[in-house]
């Protein structure tokens, strides 16, 4: 990956609720990657609401580490992850623009294999636990790997019929294909991965699934039956919402 001419290369929005105790050890893990990479990049953190001190926790981490570029990017009230990820995307400066979960649960190496993708004419390249290849375990529990299934059909047979993973959190796109596409998003909760995707095959843009190693967060944000309803009545309103 290249630096482009007068910015940035790279771009990675974090969108958190409640981080206070992973935030920092995961700026630090990425942090520590990206230093190696010989190219110039930002993290934005884009704090959807927390009500604990999330906040805090990355301005510590950003004032420890003064030679790593770390953006706040704050709303309040608490919104859903696709509210967050909407204002972390708009206000990346990055030649690429990387979305990925609080966790790692795609560790952040993978990343080069989106970028890679993006690099060969993908306008989005999006990891995979659909797509399967050797060296890229995913690990989750059986309620979440049925549950995924699940919603993984009623994507394919409502909206996204070619589409293996829309919901893994871990997409890169160029800037302003990403930032295009999410002005138009409008899903605040978890299914504004279908919602951007949707809206990229109507604009008919390449999209790449790519097989990433994936792992299950301890913590994850997600309540499986509550939130499943939830995605699948916004799921209903995809297409309507665009018509």
């Amino acid at each position: 990956m290249t630096t482009p001419s007068g910015g940035l290369a790279l771009s990675v929005v974090i969108p958190v609720f409640n981080e206070e105790k992973n935030i920092g050890e995961t700026l630090r893990r990425l942090t520590a990657f990206l230093s190696l990479k010989g190219s110039s990049w930002e993290v934005l953190v884009s704090n959807d609401g927390s009500t604990d001190g999330t906040a805090e926790a990355v301005r510590r981490f950003a004032s420890e580490n003064p030679q790593q570029v770390i953006r706040l990017v704050s709303s309040s009230p608490n919104h859903g992850k696709g509210f967050a990820a909407r204002q972390g995307v708009l206000a990346a400066s990055g030649r690429y623009v990387l979305l990925t979960d609080a966790d790692l649960s795609a560790p952040i190496k993978e990343s080069d294999k989106l970028i890679r993708a993006l690099e060969e004419g993908a306008d989005i390249a999006i990891g995979s636990r659909g797509v399967r290849a050797k060296d890229c375990d995913v690990r989750q529990s059986l309620k979440r790997r049925f549950s995924g299934r699940v919603f993984n059909r009623l994507v394919r047979a409502f909206v996204l019929p070619d589409v293996r993973d829309s919901q893994c959190g871990f997409k890169c796109f160029r800037r302003e294909t990403g930032q295009k596409l999410f002005s138009g998003q409008k899903l605040d909760g978890f299914c504004f991965d279908v919602e951007v995707l949707y809206l990229a095959k109507r604009a008919g843009l390449k999209v790449v699934e790519v097989p990433v190693m994936w792992s299950e967060g301890k913590e994850s944000k997600i309540r499986l039956l509550h939130d499943s309803i939830a995605m699948t009545k916004d799921l209903l309103r995809i297409k309507k919402l665009h018509p």
